[in-house]
């Protein structure tokens, strides 16, 4: 029995080992120990609840076929935070980790390095060039079914596209719906920027669990139809794989999965850097993020990433992705997602309907290009649909539902450079109509 009980694990975690954990956490909170400001602690229980969360998700009838583990691990914590049923300590160690620490640009870091690191160069450089196709395509069909779609359920064109379609596609929260309402709020009178951010908040949101649930499609029609994927390759026909799909196979090197982390950290500083020195010359920012998936993606198709580094970040993926996605997803329902905001949508049908049949649009469109372009269309569909999620946080739990964490570098295309393209148009549209 105690073998058997040994065998058992939560996530990776041996039982006996979740169980101590647990026992610890429960003995802090109940005594109101729980110290405030504690990384230790806040990654301590954001383990604690994550991974038996994903274990629910997993186990749960027909959910688990969409991308259940991945619903539940981010969007049960918010609901709990909503009805007050996690305990406050916890609510407020975890919200300031994840709020003070930019831990999800740490994770997304990590994860475009390993993953470019360790691709193949020229499968790098045809996947990319046929994605930026892909993603204009989707943005103009996208557009044109949502807007459409909200006309005949009676919105006007200028309230479906404006407040419910380019929001959804805007590239998320902070480097999308922000941009916008203040874009919006500059060109409208009447309306303050606050006012437009929280109408337009929730049809991001709803975007994101929609583009999540048919992430979950996806992959099951992948496991249905096999031919439809490259699990995690992109380009159909092209015999060299994403490496990182073999980092678990093969013998680890510390030395060089360090080295993978150290060159992931000199890079963001660079990056950090360069938009400083933009900012202060050109008088306007390019974001970080941007910049280092263009520098990292630029040196890999350049061949200027040694062997070392590509090997090392193999493995460096394959810790990401284990060791810090479910923790982060926990922490991105607990700080980032507002049930609130969220179920504030579902009281207009219409805007429900309007969204779903966008970002419908966004998928469909991605995966039939997909085959015209000779790329792996289920694949293809789940990487494109991350311009309709929640930036950051919607790719991780998109990719997630999917299985496919690999694709993480071409759902940042899609989400900063699709992103920023509906953010400019909608803006300058808007400017032309008023």
């Amino acid at each position: 029995m105690v073998e058997k009980l040994k065998k058992f694990k939560i996530g990776f975690i041996p039982l006996p080992l979740y169980a101590i954990l647990v026992l610890a956490y429960v003995a802090m909170t109940i005594s109101d120990i729980v110290p405030e400001k504690d990384m230790l602690v806040a990654l301590g229980i954001m383990t604690v609840f994550a991974y038996l969360l994903e274990e629910i998700g997993k186990n749960i009838p027909v959910l688990k076929n969409l991308g259940g583990k991945v619903l539940v691990v981010t969007f049960l914590p918010a609901f709990l935070v909503y009805k007050n049923w996690l305990p406050q300590s916890t609510v407020t160690v975890v919200s300031d980790f994840m709020n003070n620490n930019n831990f999800l640009m740490f994770f997304i870091t990590l994860l475009v390095v390993g993953s470019i690191a360790s691709m193949n160069r020229h499968t790098l450089i045809k996947a990319t060039s046929r994605i930026l196709v892909i993603l204009i395509l989707c943005d103009v069909i996208g557009s044109l079914v949502g807007t459409g779609v909200g006309v005949m359920l009676g919105m006007s064109a200028w309230q479906a596209y404006f407040f419910v379609v380019a929001p959804i596609m805007a590239g998320g929260v902070g480097e999308g719906a922000m941009p916008l309402s203040i874009g919006y709020a500059a060109i409208m009178s009447g309306m303050s920027q606050n006012d437009i951010f929280g109408k337009i908040l929730p049809c991001v949101m709803l975007g994101s669990l929609v583009a999540v649930l048919l992430a979950g499609i996806l992959r099951k029609i992948g496991e249905k139809k096999p031919h439809l994927t490259g699990n995690g390759k992109l380009i159909d026909g092209d015999d060299e794989k994403l490496e990182n799909l073999k980092a678990s196979s093969g013998a680890i090197s510390i030395d060089k999965t360090l080295i993978a982390g150290v060159v992931a950290i000199t890079i963001y500083f660079l990056a950090v850097y360069v938009e400083h020195l933009i900012h202060q010359l050109l008088g306007f920012s390019i974001p970080s993020p941007v910049i280092l998936l263009v520098s990292l993606m630029g040196a890999k198709m350049l061949g200027f990433i040694p062997k070392d580094v590509e090997e090392g970040g193999a493995s460096l993926y394959g810790f990401t992705v284990k060791g810090i996605t479910p923790p982060l997803l926990f922490g991105v329902g607990v700080a980032k997602t507002d049930w609130e905001e969220l179920i504030q949508v579902f009281k207009s049908p219409a805007i429900i309907v309007t969204i779903v049949a966008t970002v419908c649009a966004i998928v469909l469109t991605a995966y039939i290009a997909a085959k015209f372009l000779k790329m792996y269309p289920v694949d293809t569909a789940i990487a494109v649909s991350c311009c309709s999620g929640q930036g950051g946080t919607g790719a991780l739990a998109i990719l997630a539902s999917g299985d496919r964490m690999v694709l993480m570098p071409f759902a940042q295309v899609a989400v900063r450079l699709g992103g920023a393209m509906t953010v400019t148009f909608a803006i300058f549209l808007m400017g032309l109509l008023s």
